[in-house]
């Protein structure tokens, strides 16, 4: 069936462009047309049940031609993105370009620099499912019968999971001869799908993410995090103008006024599986905090739906097991290599793929534990020590048969083990996002050091509000520095999209 069939906006055909701010509102108008068309079929629909046919929009999408391979510029050797990896025709689907406006204007600057190639803006093939058009602030279910939620399905697009898988970051994606290679590592649907998501599992709409993120797996860095906000918010000299919490509940800093009551949000009724906390500053270039909880799973899962928003860094904060008898409870463990028995990256990222440590996320982590903890030399180094992390999917592991999990960490030299760093750092590496992990031994298994009953919480009072101001100074080293540079050449493979 043709799109004559449907009912659809007006399509724009591609237009050239050599403005990048031009190229963005050009997507801006498709998108929100689009948009607009299906938010009206379906008001249409709850009020009268049903439509004369199906009622269809597309994604604006960006396509690149070159002739030749661009090149980075001399003077620019660092960078890893912003130009196409050969001559051709290279393009993606867009999506939410007001949310995205500065990460799409800069990829478009970026590649308009190179006088070989031109870009064009036009309405895609690939339709809008309607989830993912609809006001989150509008709820229909109540209005509508179980017959009009099945005729929905005949009379508007639904979300096409062969739409939105990770074939183009996982290096699997096979292109018929002659068809336009990727321009990005997301298309607009599987963006979309992570905006949903992560609404859902933080608590928090995408627009207040910031570009540096931590992760962790207690409540009790969240409890501090909270903390360090309210207390930011009061500071005349701090630079961070809001703090946000799960119901998009903000707290705006004292020097920028009192917002109107609807964009205070409504703290929820209880907490969402993986609440996100945000320091907010000019251009997403705050923190942003999420208690991940416990597990592989719930790492992946996350970082999945975090990458599509293109931070310039994220760091794991947690506890672990010291695996040395060298180490006391309350050291520090800086992770430079990973043994991943996770099992839940298998699939995407194979386990003979290196995960290597990059250097600025490194020096920064080490600089914010001496700059925090105003240690030295061998007393810096007493506390703080760099090796390998395993992660394990199994909580239980002292208890597994013949000892394999110790001969295994004793194989590869590990230091510490935990059940999320080794997750976060292989995304960060699959998806192009630098990663880092610091970790804080809470216990030591195999020396016999466990947590006895109200050790946990006298431990966690002592050593949390240091290891959290360690994570927020590291990331405020990342970000005085160039963040070009932090996206290391070791996270991009041979053929590479141009897009951050």
């Amino acid at each position: 069936m043709t799109n004559a069939h449907y009912n659809t906006p007006p399509y724009i055909a591609p237009q050239r462009f050599t403005n990048a701010d031009a190229a963005l509102a050009q997507a801006q108008t498709i998108y929100q047309q689009a948009v607009a068309h299906l938010r009206h079929a379906l008001a249409r629909f709850v009020e009268e049940g049903d439509l004369p046919q199906k009622t269809r929009a597309f994604y604006p999408q960006v396509r690149v031609h070159s002739h030749t391979a661009t090149t980075v510029p001399r003077g620019e050797v660092h960078r890893t993105y912003g130009f196409v990896s050969g001559p051709g025709i290279h393009q993606t689907t867009l999506t939410a370009p007001d949310l995205f406006a500065d990460y799409y204007r800069q990829q478009f600057a970026l590649l308009l620099a190179h006088p070989d190639l031109s870009l064009e803006i036009s309405t895609s093939q690939q339709p809008i499912a309607l989830h993912f058009a609809l006001d989150p602030t509008t709820h229909y279910e109540g209005k509508l019968t179980s017959a009009q939620r099945q005729r929905m399905k005949v009379c508007f697009d639904w979300p096409d999971l062969y739409a939105m898988d990770d074939s183009i970051a996982n290096g699997t994606l096979e292109l018929p001869p002659g068809a336009p290679q990727p321009l990005a590592l997301f298309t607009a649907p599987r963006v979309d799908y992570s905006l949903q998501r992560l609404r859902h599992y933080s608590g928090t709409d995408a627009q207040h993410f910031q570009n540096f993120v931590l992760f962790t797996n207690y409540q009790f860095y969240i409890d501090e995090f909270i903390r360090l906000g309210q207390r930011a918010m009061q500071d005349a000299a701090s630079s961070y103008t809001a703090f946000v919490e799960p119901g998009n509940v903000i707290t705006h800093h004292v020097q920028h006024g009192a917002p109107d009551a609807q964009a205070q949000g409504a703290h929820p009724q209880r907490l969402p599986q993986m609440p996100a906390y945000h320091l907010v500053r000019p251009g997403h270039s705050g923190i942003t905090m999420v208690n991940i909880g416990v597990g592989p799973s719930n790492a992946k899962t996350m970082t999945d739906h975090v990458a599509v928003l293109r931070p310039h860094a994220w760091i794991m904060l947690g506890h672990c097991a010291g695996l040395r008898n060298s180490q006391m409870l309350g050291d520090y463990v800086l992770a430079h290599g990973y043994v991943r028995d996770d099992h839940v990256l298998d699939e995407d990222l194979p386990l003979w793929v290196p995960v290597p440590a990059l250097a600025e996320i490194q020096q920064a982590l080490q600089q914010a534990v001496a700059d925090v903890t105003q240690l030295r030399g061998a007393d810096l180094k007493a506390v703080l020590r760099t090796g390998t992390v395993a992660t394990t999917d199994n909580r239980n592991w002292e208890l597994q048969d013949n000892n394999l999990p110790v001969r295994r960490f004793s194989q590869s030299r590990a230091i510490a083990i935990d059940m999320e760093s080794a997750t976060v750092a292989a995304n960060g590496l699959r998806f192009r996002v630098p990663y880092g992990t610091l970790l804080c031994v809470s216990d030591k298994p195999m020396h016999g050091e466990i947590k006895l009953p109200g050790m946990a919480n006298h431990f966690y009072r002592e050593r949390v509000d240091q290891h959290l101001r360690i994570g927020i100074r590291a990331l405020e080293l990342l970000r005085t520095g160039a963040t070009g540079q932090l996206h290391s050449r070791k996270l991009r493979s041979f053929q590479e999209v141009a897009f951050q």
